[in-house]
């Protein structure tokens, strides 16, 4: 995830665009997207998306490694990482190649860890319950999931989860769309 703050300042030097700029086109704050670049800050999706938007790219470019489509993601290459407000461990399963549709990760919950609200979005979500338990809630229904069950919902409904057990639990989660 370091090299997201270091190829946001190489974008912006590419484009010629000053930290104002990128500051009106983005609607964030000049002081947190200089500390972003610094690497002194953390970065939400949310944000990340406000700046790949401001320079004309996907959100991909900030987590390819290489311009060459390859159609593998060796282990050694599927590294973990953390999202600014959340205190799950995502690790990303896909390949790079054009005109992804789906998002595949190794989710791990903490101990007890549960989403602070309801979210929605496009899409969908698919989860399968490698180890431990969760409990999704999708609009009013919760739902128990237990190791080897799964999770099919559409993510424009209001959803949220939580792992209810005193140990980690790790979920295969695929989502739609593509977001990396």
């Amino acid at each position: 995830m370091d090299d997201i703050y270091i190829k946001i300042k190489q974008l912006r030097f590419e484009q010629g665009m000053t930290l104002k700029e990128l500051s009106q086109k983005t609607n964030l704050s000049i002081s947190f997207l200089s500390q972003i670049e610094r690497g002194t800050s953390s970065l939400a999706i949310t944000s990340l998306k406000k700046i790949a938007d401001a320079f004309g790219v996907k959100m991909i470019h900030f987590f390819e490694e290489e311009t060459n489509i390859n159609y593998v993601k060796k282990k050694e290459d599927q590294k973990p990482f953390k999202i600014e407000s959340s205190d799950s461990t995502f690790i990303r399963l896909s390949s790079n190649f054009p005109e992804r549709k789906m998002e595949p990760f190794i989710v791990k919950l903490k101990p007890k860890q549960k989403d602070a609200e309801l979210v929605r979005h496009p899409g969908e979500e698919f989860f399968y319950c490698m180890k431990g338990a969760l409990i999704v809630r999708v609009e009013e229904q919760e739902y128990h999931l237990y190791e080897g069950e799964t999770i099919h919902f559409p993510s424009t409904v209001p959803h949220m989860w939580e792992n209810p057990l005193n140990q980690e639990t790790v979920l295969l989660s695929i989502t739609t769309p593509a977001i990396f």
